[in-house]
């Protein structure tokens, strides 16, 4: 151990506590009460700030859950266990959540990254046969390495910046994608009339306007076709579809060569709008090479000349999937009547054209910033390890700083 480092329990840096729920919480749940943070609110977002909820509660469930802070750092501790986040807001969290404050000794921005490091070693000391559970007596009783204070800030604000990085360009891409919808609005909602088009302009489908395909999944029990490293196809499932990303680049899983062939698995060819379907419908983005996908996503692949790939991206994401019935009569086979039928208004290539002008150059921007994330991220997660185990000695901190 690197000298002045000393070998801590994470009880002994913080106090850590357990959130609770006002039960039964749905006489709890309303549309605008106080935030009420679900392990969801932290999964779908890459940031390490919770910014905002989907769900609330009553004022009345405040007294018996467990109220959290802005700067307040968070634990989950149940369904995906280990997830550590910061809050922008005020709000109250579960008992899936715990709540570390009171810090000794200890830099809270520094034990977010330590906590983000030895995620998977106490997911490894979970229990439960549905959802692994993380019990705080674990999380109290597990030893890190400690560095000085003054290190620890140093530390953390190296791999702040990196992560401030990764955040202004996701705020970045946020405001384009509005700027995107909002000229496709303009172009394509407001004024037309769906009855009395415009000359040139025309109603069809989205099977007559595209090719669409399905993905499959091989047997789960055959482990060989899976990997969660590396393969021969990056195997996109719903969860790898983020609400906001118009390009996807990595997946959580791979398969196989060998499996493609065996189950004639349909490949995606790269720039194919592709949209979930079942369980969580309406989900878009852009594959940016050669994927695969499970049976929950179809692949539409663009066959009129004047539907373009923004336009079907767009197209896609706001469109109303309410209107074709409920989840259950939209979680088809792809090819039924109720997707093929989708109704899509075609423009004129004059219109299609002018909209191509500035449309092209938002989402070559957010594909550029997407790529820089992803440069970002891997550049943090290398040097993450090495910083808190003290691989890294602080003569080269200044030269990591100075690089960014």
């Amino acid at each position: 151990m690197m000298e002045g480092w000393k070998k801590v329990k994470l009880a002994d840096v913080c106090e850590i506590r357990r959130g609770a729920s006002p039960r039964p919480i749905l006489e709890y749940l309303c549309s605008d009460g106080i935030p009420w943070v679900k392990i969801s609110d932290a999964t779908n977002s890459g940031s390490r700030f919770i910014d905002s909820t989907v769900e609330f509660i009553k004022p009345s469930g405040r007294n018996a859950s467990v109220t959290v802070y802005p700067g307040d750092l968070i634990l989950s501790n149940s369904a995906t266990p280990g997830i550590p986040r910061f809050l922008n807001i005020e709000a109250c969290i579960h008992d899936g959540w715990l709540l570390l404050r009171d810090f000794k000794d200890t830099s809270k921005e520094f034990l977010f990254y330590v906590l983000t490091q030895i995620r998977n070693e106490l997911i490894n000391q979970t229990t439960g046969s549905v959802f692994n559970n993380l019990k705080t007596e674990i999380v109290k009783e597990f030893e890190i390495d400690l560095p000085p204070l003054p290190l620890q800030r140093r530390i953390a604000e190296i791999l702040g910046a990196l992560d401030d990085k990764i955040d202004l360009n996701r705020q970045m891409n946020h405001t384009l994608e509005q700027m995107a919808q909002a000229l496709y609005k303009h172009f394509f909602v407001d004024g037309i009339d769906p009855e009395n088009l415009p000359e040139g302009w025309r109603n069809s489908e989205l099977g007559k306007v595209t090719d669409i395909s399905i993905g499959r999944t091989p047997p789960r029990a055959e482990k060989q076709w899976f990997s969660t490293l590396t393969g021969d196809y990056k195997w996109i499932s719903i969860k790898d579809i983020g609400d906001s990303n118009a390009f996807i680049f990595n997946t959580s899983e791979f398969l196989t060569r060998q499996a493609v062939e065996k189950f004639n698995i349909p490949t995606i060819p790269e720039n194919t709008v592709i949209v979930s379907f079942k369980l969580t419908v309406g989900r878009v983005t852009i594959t940016t090479e050669v994927m695969l996908s499970n049976e929950a996503i179809a692949h539409c692949k663009i066959t009129d000349t004047n539907i373009t790939l923004e336009y079907l991206y767009l197209f896609l994401k706001t469109f109303d999937y309410g209107t074709l019935g409920n989840t259950s009569s939209i979680a088809t086979a792809i090819n039924s009547k109720v997707i093929k039928n989708i109704p899509v208004l075609v423009p004129s290539d004059t219109i299609i054209n002018e909209f191509s002008l500035p449309i092209c150059p938002i989402f070559s921007q957010i594909k550029s910033n997407m790529k820089e994330i992803i440069c970002l991220q891997e550049l943090r997660d290398i040097i993450l390890p090495r910083l808190i185990s003290g691989e890294i000695i602080p003569s080269d901190l200044q030269t990591i700083e100075q690089a960014l």
